[in-house]
């Protein structure tokens, strides 16, 4: 994986960085495994707008991503490495020896033709899903459980990747791509190695309209508003707008927005930074 950059041709071009593609083996998805996708430009049901700076972009379809690896046993060979709108990770299209295919988020290192394992039997190598309680202790993993069965929750975007640190009891200790450390019980699935295109925090748009496409519109900033309009806004000339805050009067930098007495928070071990 790779990265370009182009000759300043024109000032979109000046500072566009982007990925090479290389990877990628086949263009059109599997037709079994997609379908529509309607985007709402950020309106309800009733049609009023409950989101903001949401609308236009390219048009979509969903690829069904495998994030529970529920098929133990059956081996599956690696079909293509495909583009996906909806994530920033590559997708791997798998053919599985009874017949049916899946598509999974492709981890760093994945050739065609390799054959994947999931369930407990399976070897602690790339693209193989496997319960915490049968992962070596200091793997790399990703696509990671919160509660067995429930599919994977964490580490599934572009290059990121957690550590099995250790085992206490029933539980793993996982160290994620945020800097926590927190408890996850062993019967959980992950799959091993790093997710893919790593090279993906690398690229920078170049210009406005790639925002565009992606369905996002342009964004103003509280400080250049009224003061009716946001606790930022209004004053003489260019001001500062005082403590950094959100619209609804939240401190944005510093406050400690999670829960107090939140459930799962005997399970972190330590807070990320």
């Amino acid at each position: 994986m790779a990265v370009r950059k182009f000759k300043p041709t024109t000032p979109g071009q000046r500072h566009k960085i982007i990925g090479t593609f290389e990877e990628i083996t086949a263009s059109v998805p599997e037709k079994s495994l997609v379908c529509g996708k309607r985007s709402t430009g950020g309106r309800n049901h009733v049609g009023k707008m409950t989101m903001r700076y949401i609308g236009g972009g390219h048009k979509r379809k969903i690829r069904f991503i495998d994030f529970k690896r529920n098929k133990d046993g059956v081996p599956a060979v690696v079909k293509t490495i495909e583009y996906d709108p909806n994530r920033s990770a590559r997708i791997a299209l798998l053919y599985y020896a009874d017949g049916e295919k899946r598509y999974i988020i492709a981890p760093n290192g994945l050739q065609v033709g390799s054959t994947l394992m999931s369930g407990a039997t399976a070897a602690p190598e790339i693209g193989n899903a496997l319960p915490l309680e049968n992962i070596p202790v200091g793997t790399v993993i990703h696509n990671i459980e919160l509660r067995p069965g429930q599919g994977a929750a964490l580490v599934r975007s572009a290059g990121n990747f957690a550590q099995l640190t250790s085992r206490e009891g029933k539980y793993c200790v996982i160290k994620l791509p945020s800097g926590e450390v927190r408890q996850i019980l062993s019967a959980c699935k992950a799959t091993i190695g790093s997710v893919g295109n790593s090279d993906h925090a690398l690229e920078s748009s170049g210009k406005a309209g790639r925002s565009r496409w992606l369905g996002r519109r342009p964004h103003n900033r509280g400080v250049v508003m009224n003061p009716v309009d946001h606790p930022m806004g209004g004053g003489e000339g260019r001001q500062s707008g005082g403590h950094p805050r959100s619209r609804t009067g939240l401190y944005a930098k510093g406050l400690k927005t999670r829960a107090p007495k939140k459930q799962s928070s005997k399970y972190i071990i330590e807070r990320r930074k």
